[in-house]
């Protein structure tokens, strides 16, 4: 809220009478602060934040507002009740903020380092996944309950959960962890298993209604692969696949207001996407080798390096993917991607 107005006897009181204001410090207000900002299913919790000192030349206006009035000389401030007092401007204000003061004017996503194991390790050489910054998991009811601030603590900066498969299923756990998840202050996403025994409408229309909109959510996943164990046992041709998902990423799209990502393991990409969806962000299968030599002509956002890994807050195994950047790299994707 910005304040446009300050009573005249308020300033005169501060300069003849030295009274002090008792309301909260700049810092209690920037402390209440967070970018994550949700409102569909849950209240989320604000994550741990890390602090950067800024210049008071760099506050944003509606902190500057804030910021305690810089006292007015005797000499200008006009009698009780006399028209026309003078009313210093917030950018004034501003600039009479002690040197030592310092505030951050943005919130950053925490980044946690990650000290997952894996039942099976691949030794992926110089090209190790160790060696990217962010890493996180993806998640389905075969995991059971997760206690979440395990699994962010030891590494789970980012978790994308299985909520629909063809157009009748929900996954059982999709809002418990959709919840537990945003609780835990992860930057979470939902995807959707793509099943060839139904039309594309009613599979994005089915996601669309199970999953909500909210602001600073990761865009939304189409998972396509070949399933040996599904009961639908078509395998449309690569023109017939193309069209299905065109169909159902468009209608996410259109709803969400992000570019959804494609989610994929070699058999499949083989298949049907050599060369195809340039425009559209790729997460990629490779638990045996670098993409780049799996898929040799595709940029990816993230990689699954493991469907073998083992982690706290988890029983059993679970996947575990990472982030193809750097920490700034990360916070700038995040910000173009998750409004």
């Amino acid at each position: 809220m910005r304040f446009s107005a300050v009573p005249a006897i308020l300033f005169a009181c501060m300069a003849m009478a030295g009274c002090s204001s008792t309301g909260p410090s700049i810092e209690d207000i920037l402390a209440q602060t967070s970018s994550e900002t949700t409102g569909s299913i849950d209240q989320t919790a604000s994550p741990p934040v890390e602090l950067v000192s800024s210049s008071s030349e760099e506050l944003p206006p509606e902190v500057m507002a804030l910021v305690p009035p810089a006292p007015v000389p005797k000499a200008f401030v006009p009698a009780a009740g006399a028209e026309g007092a003078p009313v210093p401007s917030a950018r004034s204000a501003a600039m009479a903020v002690p040197p030592q003061v310092s505030v951050k004017p943005t919130v950053r996503h925490q980044i946690f380092e990650h000290s997952f194991g894996d039942a099976k390790p691949i030794n992926f050489g110089s090209a190790s996944p160790k060696s990217l910054a962010v890493h996180g998991v993806d998640v389905s009811r075969w995991q059971g309950k997760i206690d979440w601030e395990k699994l962010r603590r030891h590494g789970a900066n980012f978790v994308y959960i299985k909520a629909t498969d063809g157009g009748d299923h929900l996954d059982p756990m999709f809002k418990e962890n959709w919840h537990g998840a945003a609780q835990a202050g992860l930057k979470r996403g939902a995807y959707h298993f793509y099943y060839w025994c139904r039309t594309a409408a009613e599979q994005a229309e089915w996601f669309i209604r199970n999953v909500p909109k909210v602001k600073g959510a990761l865009p939304p996943v189409l998972d396509v692969e070949w399933n040996a164990f599904s009961e639908c046992k078509k395998r449309p041709s690569r023109t017939q696949v193309l069209e299905k998902m065109k169909v159902f990423l468009e209608r996410l799209e259109r709803h969400y207001g992000q570019r959804p990502i494609i989610y994929t393991a070699p058999d499949f990409y083989q298949d049907n996407l050599v060369g195809e969806f340039r425009d559209y962000p790729f997460w990629l299968r490779s638990v045996a080798a670098h993409p780049s030599k799996v898929y040799p002509d595709r940029e990816w956002v993230f990689w699954q390096y493991s469907g073998t890994g083992l982690s706290r807050g988890v029983e059993g195994k679970i996947d575990l993917n990472v982030f193809h950047g750097g920490k700034d790299e990360w916070h700038q994707w995040l910000t173009a991607n998750t409004g």
